[in-house]
C-alpha cells in the first residue's frame, strides 16, 4: 500500500522532540550554571582559608587570598573583618545576557583556640 502522506505516528514523534529538546537544553544550562556557581563558592572559601592561615602568622592574608583565586574570578572583593578573611566573587556566567552570580566566602582562624 502505497501511502502519499506523512506516518501520522512519525509527525506527532517529531513534533514532541521539537518540543522537548529546548526543555532539555535549558535544564542541562541551569545545571551547569549551578555548577559554575558552586566552583566559585569553594574558590572563594578556600581563598578565604589561604588568606586567614596567612593573616594568622603575621603576612598579607588580603593579598594571599587574592592570589588563591582562580584567574576567572579574580576580579573578587577581599576585605579583612576582625580575626577573619571575607572573599566576594562573581560566578561567571554562561551566556553573555546573564547576570553573574555573587558569592561570598569567610574563614577565621582563632588564635586562642577557643570555638
Amino acid at each position: 500500500m502505497a501511502n502519499g502522506g506523512a506516518n501520522p505516528q512519525r509527525a506527532q514523534a517529531s513534533a514532541e522532540m521539537v518540543a522537548v529538546v529546548p526543555l532539555i537544553l535549558i535544564g542541562a544550562l541551569a545545571l551547569a550554571q549551578l555548577v559554575v556557581a558552586g566552583w566559585a563558592l569553594l574558590s572563594a572559601g578556600e581563598a578565604a582559608r589561604v588568606g586567614a592561615r596567612t593573616a594568622h602568622i603575621g603576612g598579607d592574608g588580603e593579598a594571599a587570598a587574592m592570589r588563591a583565586l582562580p584567574s576567572p574570578l579574580e576580579p573578587g572583593e577581599v576585605s579583612t573583618d576582625g580575626s577573619g578573611i571575607s572573599v566576594e566573587v562573581r560566578a561567571p556566567a554562561l551566556l553573555p545576557w546573564l547576570p553573574s552570580i555573587p558569592v561570598s566566602a569567610s574563614a577565621a582562624l582563632d588564635p586562642a583556640g577557643s570555638g
